[in-house]
């Protein structure tokens, strides 16, 4: 690694404990769904780090779950690459994976061209136009009030409401079944102090002003600036080698960081 760049670390992880005090379950909605949910934004926001163990007994005690519902949980991140369950070891938080993470967006890439395209050429619905308006100002309030989580929150919803308009909602659920290690990139970014949010500002107005003019090659031209294209995400790395120097310090971060006496359950 050259002498110039500063390797990239996330301090201490948080303890698992610690971290899930913060919430609680509710019965209206399935406790696999909503114990998936809290641990996925949490291993996405690198609240939970790459190689951390993460125990289903501690997370049925603090949440006041019975193990089967923390268990399915487990399972449905590992299959979305988040976890790794290791017979008679536990389940550790996977390494972000550069591969994926350029499959991701290059997925992302060519899903979201596909919806601002097409919601370009929908009939205007005022309440949706109205709801990007809204979104904008926030993201706005957000960043003045250096609230990057809420950003990032108001970021997704934004392009979420890319694929309602274009009348196919269910892709965006597709796409965000492969962008796990694109959000841990961009969170990872966000605590290195690499961020970008004034242009990015600046690029979701100039999608949503195409989209509203009924032109799908401004929205496309638009999308492409802003996401940025393959080529530009594997140069990004160049000019950010910590950033790599880091993937590469994590990888399989479970052979590395496995504690000699902890259980998993």
């Amino acid at each position: 690694m050259p002498n110039s760049v500063t390797p990239i670390t996330l301090g201490d992880s948080i303890a698992l404990t610690d971290l899930l005090q913060e919430f609680s379950l509710n019965s209206t909605e399935p406790l696999t769904s909503q114990i998936y949910r809290i641990l996925r934004d949490e291993i996405i926001a690198l609240r939970l780090a790459p190689g951390q163990l993460v125990s289903e007994k501690e997370i049925a005690e603090v949440l006041k779950a019975s193990k089967t519902p923390v268990r399915e949980a487990l399972i449905r991140l590992e299959i979305d690459g988040l976890v790794e369950i290791v017979p008679k070891s536990g389940t550790y938080v996977t390494a972000i994976r550069i591969n994926k993470y350029i499959e991701a967006c290059f997925t992302r890439l060519q899903l979201e061209i596909g919806a601002v395209r097409r919601a370009s050429i929908q009939p205007v619905d005022q309440t949706l136009v109205e709801r990007l308006d809204r979104i904008l100002d926030q993201q706005v309030a957000a960043l003045e009030a250096e609230d990057y989580r809420q950003f990032f929150t108001l970021d997704q919803t934004l392009h979420q409401n890319f694929f309602l308009m274009s009348g196919v909602p269910g892709v965006w659920e597709l796409l965000l079944k492969t962008q796990a290690d694109v959000n841990r990139m961009r969170h990872l970014k966000r605590i290195k102090n690499i961020r970008r949010g004034p242009a990015v500002l600046k690029e979701h107005r100039a999608i949503v002003e195409a989209i509203q003019q009924e032109d799908p090659d401004a929205a496309e031209q638009a999308l492409v600036a802003h996401i940025g294209s393959l080529e530009q995400e594997i140069q990004q790395f160049s000019s950010n080698p910590a950033l790599l120097e880091f993937i590469e310090n994590q990888a399989a971060p479970s052979r590395r960081s496995r504690p000699a006496r902890q259980s998993a359950v």
